[in-house]
């Protein structure tokens, strides 16, 4: 079962990808990046190689595509919050990208 996020384990799991350009959302307990791409096919490839592991560990992203943009919002919907999941899928998105 998936578990919300710690005081503890947010500061450590949390600080590596706010300093890659995660941000924390003001209105509720989320994370959220935008990606910028070249093109919008990169922008689209970059999608397609991520739903597959959102799909992969059945944890899916909030976002939206506007030409070479993709703007992703992560939380687990399960326990209202951040969790282990939401840190997961964040570090794959940037490793796609870099």
């Amino acid at each position: 079962m998936t578990e919300k996020l710690s005081s503890a384990a947010r500061d450590a799991m949390l600080g590596p990808l706010f300093e890659t350009g995660w941000i924390l959302q003001d209105e509720r307990d989320a994370i959220a990046k935008e990606f910028v791409f070249k093109s919008f096919i990169q922008a689209f490839g970059f999608m397609t190689q991520a739903a597959i592991w959102a799909e992969k560990w059945n944890h899916h992203p909030e976002w939206s595509n506007v030409y070479n943009k993709v703007n992703v919002v992560l939380t687990t919907h399960d326990v209202d919050g951040l969790s282990a999941l939401d840190v997961k899928l964040a570090r794959k998105l940037d490793s796609l990208v870099g």
